[in-house]
């Protein structure tokens, strides 16, 4: 796929705490696992957890004296429209995809990532408490009753980009931290977000689960593709990894086919 134009795909959220960037770094490490060059931009230069993730996989792989799937990455340093411009360019030479992690508050610099993107991937978690970001719910009967800012912002950003080249822009709800102890709540949540989705244009599709394998796997940088370097290997990581192979295919990326088959008997 290199050669041309990386595909962009950009993490955004403006809450906190949706597991955004635990799914950007597992993306980009999945892309990376089923061989295509991937370039990583961590826009969040207070908390830089894309960028900690991959620097503590890249400590691991010197420890262990391992050869891992390693995307490159970089903090963006010059926190403006033009910076995330060059940024992209530089690190995005010859590379399939460009994963953005944003940081999750407002930011202009990540609004122009956003107006950038191929893919904006926002993970929620399965509450209405998240779901307001995105739609205002009636109290009583749970019927939306309009879109929230955000969902403004992300339809205007993406008029932006079509008419600068025409392009289309795919946007992906990720239902992140999905249990199953309250069913009637993950049914109302889901069928406001497919009342939600046919208003603003959105795709919904299931995310990882709330599992601890996940906070575990961050001081070494790991992911749940490294299973060959994770130790012991339950029932729960076999669950875990499947979620993450079809949280991936779900996203329908420009994907190379033996590629993504690759992924698949990862």
């Amino acid at each position: 796929m290199s050669g041309g134009k990386p595909h962009i795909i950009v993490f955004a959220n403006e809450k906190g705490g949706s597991g955004k960037s635990t799914t950007a770094v597992h993306t980009a490490v999945a892309l990376a696992v089923s061989g295509h060059k991937v370039a990583a931009i961590d826009l969040d230069t207070r908390q830089k957890t894309l960028a900690r993730y991959l620097e503590n996989r890249e400590a691991t792989m010197r420890r262990r004296n391992l050869a891992l799937a390693m995307p490159k990455y970089s903090v963006l340093s010059l926190m403006t429209e033009a910076g995330i411009d060059q940024e992209i360019a530089r690190m995005g030479f010859g590379q399939d995809f460009v994963i953005i992690d944003t940081p999750g508050r407002d930011d202009p610099v990540a609004r122009a990532a956003i107006a950038r993107a191929d893919t904006i991937v926002t993970p929620i978690n399965d509450s209405f408490v998240d779901l307001d970001l995105i739609g205002q719910v009636d109290a009583e009967t749970f019927k939306v009753k309009k879109p929230s800012f955000y969902a403004e912002l992300i339809w205007d950003l993406r008029k932006v980009r079509a008419q600068a080249d025409n392009a289309t822009v795919d946007w992906v709800i990720l239902r992140n931290r999905l249990q199953h102890l309250d069913a009637h709540n993950m049914r109302r949540v889901g069928a406001a977000l497919g009342e939600l989705s046919k208003r603003v244009g959105f795709r919904t599709v299931p995310g990882l689960s709330e599992r601890v394998i996940y906070r575990e796997l961050f001081p070494k940088g790991l992911t749940l593709l490294d299973k060959g370097d994770l130790g012991g290997f339950s029932v729960s990581h076999v669950a875990a990894r499947q979620e993450l192979r079809e949280m991936i295919s779900a996203f329908a990326l420009p994907t190379q086919d033996a590629a993504q088959r690759e992924l698949a008997l990862a």
